[in-house]
């Protein structure tokens, strides 16, 4: 199993101080990407990582994305956003 599976990602994003984090994480992005946005920026690369790559950082990264995904960082500017797994389909 890994962060993509409901099981795995409902007991990642419930682990103590993950709300938290992630609500932090979107803070950090939302005045990052305002800043970008000034710059004429068109993209912003996030990044998430873990010791395996295959159960805390995919849960997190894939409820980042949902969370960003269509969200505004200002009234004139919506946001897409989606998640690579680098480290999914690697297992030995």
């Amino acid at each position: 199993m890994n962060g993509l599976d409901q099981q795995v990602s409902d007991a990642v994003l419930s682990a103590e101080s993950v709300p938290e984090f992630l609500d932090r994480y979107l803070a950090l992005f939302n005045s990052l990407g305002q800043g970008y946005l000034r710059e004429g920026k068109k993209y912003i690369t996030l990044a998430i990582g873990c010791t395996g790559g295959k159960h805390r950082s995919v849960a997190i990264a894939e409820e980042l994305a949902r969370r960003i995904n269509g969200s505004a960082i200002d009234s004139e500017h919506s946001v897409s956003a989606h998640a690579i797994h680098r480290d999914l389909g690697r297992e030995r």
